[in-house]
């Protein structure tokens, strides 16, 4: 049997009163905040410390439970605020906004709604010239998937086929993306029931090599940007412009 492990949030408060007993503030994030906690998740922990230099994370254990730091002072997290929303996964934004305020209320609110302004305004609109390329892109990887015979290739071919197309149906809507398990909690608050039929599309394919349904629906989120694209494309060429 698995030993029962002890209360998060008590655990948290442990883990900043031992290690940042003198941070300004510290927040617990995280699946175990969100109520979807498994065997398997740990507690992610964002602290604010005016002696931290520079900003870090680190990972440990106490009192049986993985525990990831993130460690900032009251002006490094705007760096990672920045660099998380120029790539559409706000990793930190979601956490600072989300999270249980385990120390620092008052100096931590007005972090915290940052973070939430933030998370609401969405990424930057894709431009053009990214949506054309990201087309010719997803084309690219589309076709190889249709023509794969080769078992083994096809597999890494159609999890390219996923992360590239869940992220072109995010971005183009504005809304945010994310990795591994998050690309799909993206799709789904974007759009609950689109985000069914999309994984139903691969889980077909991953049970009975169905490729038809992964096809059609790349189809269907390409055609209001003029569908398909290889002819024509053309990236790094000079124009007559340049001479």
């Amino acid at each position: 049997m698995f030993k029962k492990k002890s209360d998060p949030l008590v655990v948290a408060e442990h883990f900043v009163q031992q290690y940042f007993p003198h941070c300004l503030g510290a927040i617990l994030a995280g699946s175990v905040v969100r109520g979807e906690g498994t065997s398997t998740s740990d507690l992610d922990i964002v602290i604010f410390d005016e002696h931290i230099l520079t900003s870090y994370r680190e990972s440990l254990y106490l009192e049986g439970w993985p525990i990831e730091v993130f460690a900032h002072s009251l002006s490094s997290y705007k760096q990672f605020f920045e660099l998380d929303c120029e790539r559409a996964k706000p990793s930190l934004p979601k956490m600072v906004a989300e999270g249980v305020v385990l120390k620092g209320q008052g100096v931590l609110s007005p972090i915290q709604e940052e973070a939430r302004v933030l998370l609401s305004n969405g990424p930057r609109e894709w431009s053009k010239e990214t949506i054309t390329m990201k087309r010719y892109f997803l084309t690219d990887v589309l076709d190889d998937f249709i023509g794969c015979t080769n078992t083994q290739e096809e597999l890494f071919v159609v999890h390219s086929l996923l992360d590239l197309a869940n992220e072109f149906v995010l971005r183009t809507n504005r809304q945010w993306t994310g990795t591994s398990k998050w690309g799909y909690r993206a799709l789904k608050q974007f759009d609950e029931s689109f985000a069914i039929k999309f994984t139903e599309a691969f889980d077909a394919y991953y049970k009975h090599r169905e490729k038809e349904k992964i096809v059609e629906i790349v189809d269907e989120m390409l055609q209001p940007y003029g569908g398909r694209l290889f002819e024509g494309f053309s990236l790094g060429k000079p124009t007559s412009d340049d001479h």
